[in-house]
């Protein structure tokens, strides 16, 4: 399978739909796929629910986007830290709903999706308020959460580098939740640094194979 090439982040996110799931890679701005959250943006879509491992920093990217009233719902790990004041006082507001996940039950509640898992049990959170209206069972003398996968409608990531079939190579930290959420949605869109011919990328280091993207945006001050 072969990826699709855009010469516009406009036209690779033309077609997201009001009310869709959208997964956001990015651990605090590393990874962060700014210039397709910038198009979302401009392409209008609302009511989204967006699951990312943070709820934006200072007033770019994700928090752009909040601050633009699209999102009715974020799932994410980290709510707060001390530049998500954009998703705070939404929050306070109540003008944008809260599901917070561990960040390991995140990215496990991503791959599963990607992997065809139905649901899994995890011990992270039993015994604290995560744990409400959860289904529970002890096993091996534990308490352990039945946790179900999160699928998203499209997946914006973004990666170092890819070639033109739509294998992606990933920089350092910048790899964070990329991989498992380009296996966990229905369209996966990536913003890369550069766009090398195939063949340049050496198969040892591809991280995630181009069966897994639709669309490849170069970014627009690569």
């Amino acid at each position: 399978m072969t990826a699709r090439l855009y010469a516009h982040a406009d036209e690779a996110v033309a077609d997201v739909e009001d009310g869709s799931t959208v997964l956001v890679g990015g651990f605090g701005m590393a990874g962060m796929p700014v210039d397709l959250i910038d198009a979302l943006i401009r392409q209008g879509a609302k009511d989204l629910t967006v699951v990312s491992n943070n709820a934006g920093n200072g007033e770019t990217g994700l928090a752009a986007l909040l601050a633009k009233g699209r999102v009715r719902k974020v799932v994410c790990s980290f709510p707060r830290q001390s530049d998500s004041y954009v998703f705070d006082d939404l929050y306070r507001a109540g003008r944008v709903e809260l599901e917070v996940v561990p960040q390991g039950n995140l990215a496990e509640r991503i791959r599963a999706a990607g992997a065809g898992i139905g649901a899994f049990f995890c011990p992270t959170g039993a015994g604290t308020p995560l744990a409400e209206g959860k289904e529970s069972r002890v096993i091996n003398g534990r308490t352990y959460l039945l946790e179900y996968p999160i699928r998203g409608d499209v997946a914006l990531i973004g990666a170092h580098r890819a070639d033109r079939m739509g294998n992606l190579v990933y920089r350092k930290t910048a790899r964070n939740f990329g991989p498992v959420m380009a296996t966990a949605a229905t369209t996966v869109i990536a913003q890369v640094g550069e766009v090398v011919d195939t063949g340049h990328i050496d198969p040892e280091t591809v991280v995630t194979p181009s069966i897994y993207v639709d669309r490849v945006v170069q970014e627009a001050n690569a």
